[in-house]
This record gives structure tokens, C-alpha cells and sequence, in this order.
């Protein structure tokens, strides 16, 4: 799996683009927190005996795009009590919180360790990984990660997705410059 850290960067990225900022609430960002990093509960099972290759293992069905559809269902009024069901803004928050939940998944299929992402589980039970996998697999532990190996995970994961986190959240301070600019016809102080 990417790190925590991995999952947090890409999902604080990606609550950043949702308009109006007045949805980003304290609940929204604890909530989007929680839907990227929500897959990996299911290394529980792994003491609980279930094995990893099992559907119900790591990697297994809560790294699906089932369970993070479920999610993107269940959230949007959590994040925000008052929504209005079937609303465009409803429909947006389904979205953002089946991406926020799905790139956890995606992460992980671009990792360089592990049996693959059962993408499409309960219906198929096959492990997926990206022909593309430049991030180094985290250690499952605590302890375990602060090592040489987890040294290297922290690198990896600065590359391959810091520096393109760090693009995005750039590209989004540019454009809300340039509509402020539009807006004012000066620079903000």
C-alpha cells in the first residue's frame, strides 16, 4: 500500500477543487481524511486469520469500486446534514467521495509490492496492479515503518505523488489568482 501520508496528500488535493469553498467544512475534511484512508481497515482481517489473498482481505473488497460507490453514497449527507438528495450538489459529493475512496485503490495499484487490487470484487475475485508502479509498497505496522524501507516509501511517495500533489495545489491557487484578477483588475495583497 502507499503510506497514509500518500492517501491524505492526494485527498486533501482533491477536497481542495470542490466549489464553494463553504462545503469544506471541519466534517468534510474529517470525513474525506477518513474515506481515503477507509480501504485499509481491512488489514483487521489479517489478525483475524482472514488470509490476504481472500476477497475479504487486504486489498480485497474495501478496495473495490463497489464499497467505494457505497461510500460515495453514504457521505455527502454526513458532510453536509442539511443537502438535498438528488440535488446537483448531492451529485457532486457522490463523486468526490467515490474518487476520495477510489484513490486509495489506485495508490495501491501503483505500488510496487502485494498481490494486486481486487478492483472489482465480490464480482471478480482477480488482483489488479497498473503496468505503471513507481511507488514503493509501505509496510503494514507502525514499527515497521520507521526503517530503512519506510525511509524509502517517504521518498517515493515524495516523487510520485508530493510533486504532482504539489502541482495540483498550485495550479489551483494560479486559477483562483487569475479569476480574482479578472474580478478586481489588480493583484490580491
Amino acid at each position: 500500500m502507499a503510506s497514509a501520508f500518500g492517501h491524505v496528500a492526494v485527498a486533501y488535493a482533491l477536497g481542495k477543487t470542490i466549489q464553494p469553498p463553504s462545503l469544506r467544512t471541519k466534517r468534510f475534511w474529517w470525513l474525506t481524511a477518513a474515506c481515503c484512508v477507509l480501504p485499509d481497515a481491512d488489514v483487521i482481517g489479517l489478525f483475524l486469520g482472514i488470509p490476504y489473498e481472500h476477497v475479504l482481505g487486504h486489498r480485497g473488497l474495501t478496495h473495490s469500486l463497489l464499497f467505494a460507490g457505497i461510500i460515495g453514497i453514504l457521505l455527502p449527507r454526513m458532510a453536509v446534514p442539511d443537502l438535498v438528495f438528488g440535488s446537483r450538489t448531492y451529485g457532486m459529493l457522490v463523486l468526490f467521495f467515490f474518487g476520495v475512496t477510489m484513490s486509495h485503490g489506485i495508490l495501491d495499484a501503483m505500488t510496487d509490492g502485494g498481490l494486486g487490487i481486487a478492483f472489482f470484487a465480490p464480482f471478480d475475485s482477480a488482483r489488479y496492479f497498473f503496468p505503471w508502479r513507481p511507488i514503493t509498497v509501505s509496510p503494514i505496522g507502525i514499527s515497521s515503518f520507521f526503517s530503512t524501507w519506510g525511509l524509502g516509501v517517504l521518498w517515493s511517495e515524495l516523487l510520485w505523488i508530493g510533486i504532482p500533489v504539489g502541482l495540483w495545489l498550485g495550479a489551483l491557487r494560479v486559477n483562483a489568482w487569475i479569476k480574482w484578477t479578472n474580478k478586481h483588475g489588480n493583484r490580491p495583497e
